[in-house]
């Protein structure tokens, strides 16, 4: 029986918000984090976790470092509760799209409201 990615994914991403939260104690990972998404190759053998990070740029970078740095730690906290044959590698990717979609609700309301938008705020 062959193991659908979908649903290693989900796994992943389950998991791994849970090892991020709960067992990893690293004081460079602080703030808003969540896994936003994971996918995973058709072979199993690599895994993008998607997180996203409620922090300005350079400290939303420090964050990504460290969980880069972590994720050995990660994967082996992973193989013991995804039971499979192998663990994928995994990677973080900063995931922008909320702090992109909070940008566009605050654009549109300025919009809304008939405030005047700088040129600092087309370019954020």
């Amino acid at each position: 029986m062959r193991i659908r990615p979908e649903r290693v994914a989900e796994l992943i991403k389950r998991e791994a918000a849970d090892i991020l939260e709960n067992d990893l104690n690293d004081p460079r990972v602080s703030g808003f984090l969540s896994v936003t998404d994971v996918e995973v190759t058709p072979d199993l053998s690599f895994a993008k976790i998607y997180v996203s990070v409620m922090a300005k740029d350079a400290e939303g970078e420090r964050v990504l470092a460290a969980l880069e740095h972590a994720a050995p730690f990660v994967r082996r906290q992973l193989a013991p509760r995804l039971k499979l044959r192998e663990m994928p590698e995994i990677r973080f990717v900063r995931d922008d799209s909320m702090e992109r979609g909070a940008r566009v609700e605050e654009l549109l309301r300025k919009i809304a409201e008939g405030e005047r938008i700088d040129e600092e705020d087309e370019t954020t």
